[in-house]
């Protein structure tokens, strides 16, 4: 059995007291076993108010890239359906341009493909459809494989290869090959309706995503404006792309609550894996971008970036992601251990929200003392 952490719960406590997030859940785990986990705060304060627990659904934001594509991805590399080389270009003609056709399979599961950061999607194309054609036709913001610039958009790609090569939509992929292997009952994009008050809440509307849109110089019309909704976002994905999109995307999209994040991130893990085989794990740890200016595996930051939250406090071997909601998943495979927290910093807070890496690094820093004294 496992128990709460006085120092981490009292960390994280007064962290909701400082108005950083009203919301804080965690999970420390090792070989397989929870030593410590706890739940904090409200996981919605409006419109009602609502305590969180261990089972609250969280939106995972970006954790959605390695959990759902990185996965996928490495699935169909050990089956020899794809490999890291594959010329994006030989899947889809778009990308056959002068400064796009080298770029494969291995640059977007590491960012290394030149595309820029972020787009809105929904003031520019017509439909999800077009997407992929406006991604092709974007010039590059840096030569492919020159730099790590990390971007939604490499993974709103690999989600349209998974498509073309499993033929079937993104969210019956993850059901047949995810979800089901693993018996998730609280994992899915687009939450059913009745499981409401069981999801902690976002945003009020994509006012962040609205100001960010404003400051790269898109003009809004007045019909746009309803892609920032002026309600507070429950129930449904925050991502703005994500939600035109139908509330299913590679690079965000995917709910789910603390224990069954576990159960995903122990497919990571050599020893734990029951979707891959022992060997395909090496993947996520092995750097594939040392002499660029950050270190990355497949979908993963290594702990070994120097402006990463695990920087120093993790083995240099450790693997993670963030996501903008407010969550976070480190793995540490020398300890065989996994590290999660959860927050919705974007609930009921006023523009800019909170920068909350000097948390997430605490929080790591603390639990991986804390299994050194446990197992010591």
């Amino acid at each position: 059995m496992f128990s709460k952490s006085n120092k981490l719960s009292g960390f994280l406590e007064a962290k909701i007291s400082e108005g950083l997030f009203p919301s804080a859940v965690y999970l420390v785990a090792q070989r397989g076993k929870i030593k410590f986990a706890d739940s904090l705060g409200y996981s919605v304060i409006e419109p009602e108010k609502i305590s969180a627990s261990l089972k609250t659904i969280y939106d995972l934001a970006s954790l959605t890239k390695p959990l759902v594509v990185g996965l996928l991805c490495a699935l169909l590399l050990e089956r020899n359906e794809i490999r890291l080389e594959d010329r994006l270009a030989n899947y889809f003609s778009k990308f056959d341009t002068e400064d796009k056709r080298q770029i494969t399979v291995r640059h977007l599961l590491t960012h290394t493909t030149g595309f820029r950061s972020w787009m809105p999607f929904y003031l520019l194309a017509n439909s999800r459809d077009d997407i992929l054609r406006i991604i092709a036709s974007e010039k590059l913001a840096a030569p492919f494989g020159t730099k790590v610039i990390y971007s939604d958009l490499n993974f709103i790609v690999l989600a349209n290869l998974l498509e073309l090569i499993y033929e079937k939509p993104l969210e019956e992929i993850v059901k047949s090959e995810i979800i089901s292997p693993l018996e998730l009952e609280r994992t899915f994009f687009n939450p059913p309706k009745q499981f409401i008050r069981r999801i902690a809440a976002s945003e009020k509307g994509n006012q962040y995503e609205r100001q960010v849109c404003l400051e790269q110089g898109y003009l809004i019309s007045q019909q746009q404006e309803a892609f920032f909704r002026n309600y507070v976002i429950w129930g449904e994905v925050h991502d703005g792309n994500c939600w035109f999109m139908g509330g299913v995307s590679g690079h965000a999209g995917l709910f789910s609550c603390i224990f069954e994040t576990m159960k995903i991130a122990q497919q990571f893990l050599p020893e734990e894996t029951l979707i891959l085989k022992p060997e395909t794990c090496r993947l996520f740890r092995l750097d594939l971008t040392e002499e660029l200016n950050e270190s990355r595996s497949i979908s993963f930051q290594l702990a070994k970036t120097k402006n990463s939250v695990a920087y120093g406090v993790l083995s240099s071997g450790s693997f993670g992601h963030l996501g903008f909601t407010g969550t976070s998943l480190w793995i540490d495979p020398r300890r065989c251990a996994v590290f999660i927290l959860f927050t919705n910093r974007t609930h009921t807070k006023c523009l800019p929200f909170a920068n909350i890496n000097p948390v997430r690094r605490k929080f790591l820093g603390m639990s991986a003392k804390l299994l050194a004294s446990s197992s010591g």
